[in-house]
């Protein structure tokens, strides 16, 4: 299983609809909810990637 799920806009930017997939993803691979999201946003604000790690060292 990898270290974590990165998802990617289609064209530049994520769309409301791969953002729902992204969460989809995120609960089948049991991603626990208070797991952090990293994103990296484009110039005019806009979500061009979304990461979260699958797994947290809580210790």
């Amino acid at each position: 299983m990898p270290a974590a799920l990165r998802f990617t806009g289609e064209d530049k930017d994520l769309t409301l609809d791969e953002l729902a997939a992204f969460v989809e993803a995120a609960r089948r691979a049991d991603v626990p909810g208070d797991n952090p999201l990293r994103a990296e946003l484009s110039s005019s604000g806009k979500i061009k990637e979304i990461t979260v790690a699958v797994d947290v060292d809580r210790s």
